[in-house]
């Protein structure tokens, strides 16, 4: 009787860790593609990134379209690029062992980067991630618009096995009128653009993140945080419309 009793009880804990095994394993893939309206094979990531977005739409598959800006000195500014965003790749580059930065390239989960206008690589790129390996949670307490800027309060939770959190606010799409450059005449429309980037380091606080000029009051925007190790790859995120 004792005996059946100690495997009745050994099931039950065998279940009961599957159960919060699969509850906590939840995986995570932030996609992060390097653009820029003045290079010609870049519309075709674009394009890939909206429909990855809403392919994935309810599998925890976030992406992020960053405008970089040196492709602006060979004849269109795009105006929704910014040094800080080259700078960024360039960091990834050191990671990666890069010799060069090149667009499109999209960097997934921040442990690998592939052409992002290649449909089968990308694919593969997210199948590989698809794994669970969220180590940290992050929690937003409030976010608050004040004037030309957005006040983020979080927390966070889990190993804190991250360095960093990457904060990002997105406009969720523009169309542009490109006049000059490699994609003259060409109506080009953009999805999930970065707007500004901020970095925090503490596990909990807050930070502030500017508005840039540009954005419009009718735009749809959304704040997304990720957490990141040392070597950049994401541990965590957590994203809210606003």
């Amino acid at each position: 009787m004792k005996m059946i009793r100690w495997f009745l009880l050994l099931i039950l804990l065998t279940f009961y860790t599957k159960v919060f095994a699969q509850k906590d394993a939840v995986s995570l893939v932030v996609l992060e593609l390097f653009t820029s309206q003045g290079c010609s094979s870049c519309p075709a990531a674009d394009i890939l990134l909206n429909d990855i977005s809403k392919e994935y739409r309810d599998q925890n598959v976030y992406v992020l379209s960053y405008h970089v800006d040196y492709w602006n000195r060979l004849g269109w500014k795009d105006p929704f690029s910014a040094p800080k965003f080259s700078e960024y790749q360039r960091a990834y580059a050191i990671q990666f062992e890069s010799e060069s930065i090149y667009t499109p390239q999209l960097v997934i989960n921040g442990n690998m980067h592939v052409v992002g206008s290649n449909r089968a690589k990308v694919k593969a790129g997210i199948q590989k991630n698809a794994q669970p390996r969220i180590t940290d949670t992050i929690k937003l307490i409030a976010i608050d618009k004040e004037e030309a800027t957005y006040k983020i309060q979080y927390e966070t939770e889990g190993r804190v096995s991250f360095d960093r959190i990457t904060w990002v606010l997105t406009v969720a799409e523009r169309s542009t009128e490109v006049s000059r450059g490699e994609n003259r005449g060409r109506s080009l429309r953009n999805n999930h653009i970065v707007v500004n980037r901020a970095v925090s380091y503490a596990r909990s606080g807050e930070l502030v993140i500017a508005i840039p000029d540009w954005v419009k009051r009718d735009d749809r925007l959304s704040v997304f945080g990720y957490t990141q190790d040392q070597r950049l790859q994401v541990t965590g995120a957590v994203q809210k419309t606003i």
